[in-house]
């Protein structure tokens, strides 16, 4: 997977015209994550943090997985996206 081809998707996914649910946005956040970060070394947020705990919770599910791994289910979860919120 290519820098741009990662790029172009991180721009069409700012860009749907309806809103993924909340579950598919997490997921993405994960991928986006461990694609430019690598694994999550953050302290774990508190539980009553809800929505910084679900991002963290989303980016250490993808753990382990290897940055162009990363790129490459992120695009090709934008690209399954774009047909139902573009």
């Amino acid at each position: 997977m290519s820098q741009e081809a990662f790029d172009q998707a991180c721009a069409a996914a700012k860009a749907f015209a309806t809103r993924p649910s909340d579950e598919e946005l997490l997921n993405l956040y994960g991928l986006f994550k461990q694609a430019t970060v690598g694994d999550n070394n953050t302290a774990q947020p508190w539980a009553i943090q809800f929505e910084a705990k679900a991002k963290w919770d989303a980016w250490e599910s993808k753990k382990g997985m290897t940055a162009e791994a990363a790129k490459k289910a992120y695009i090709e979860n934008v690209d399954r996206l774009k047909a139902s919120h573009s």
